[in-house]
């Protein structure tokens, strides 16, 4: 099957609302630490690396505007989910957050 097509996707301004960013860091969390336990590191590595799967898990963890700020907001959440376990998953997080 081919993938074509256009998308219309504008920037916003503005921040995650806490609220949000604590939810997406529980849940994000949660599905990474399962597909690691289940796949291993390098499953999460190329999940994550596939642009269809991290736009969907931005979705789940409730990311909804769009993609504008979906990468920070996904991997700024799963750095504060994967830090504590880092060491025990073999996943670390680097970056600002």
């Amino acid at each position: 099957m081919e993938r074509s097509g256009i998308a219309d996707l504008p920037l916003h301004g503005g921040s995650v609302p806490k609220w949000l960013a604590d939810r997406m860091t529980v849940l994000g969390g949660a599905i990474a630490e399962h597909v690691v336990h289940h796949y291993g590191t390098s499953g999460l590595m190329s999940r994550l690396a596939d642009t269809f799967w991290f736009q969907a898990l931005g979705s789940v963890m409730g990311m909804d505007w769009h993609s504008s700020g979906i990468t920070t907001s996904v991997l700024g959440a799963l750095k504060r989910a994967l830090s504590p376990p880092a060491n025990d998953l073999g996943v670390f997080v680097c970056g600002q957050t």
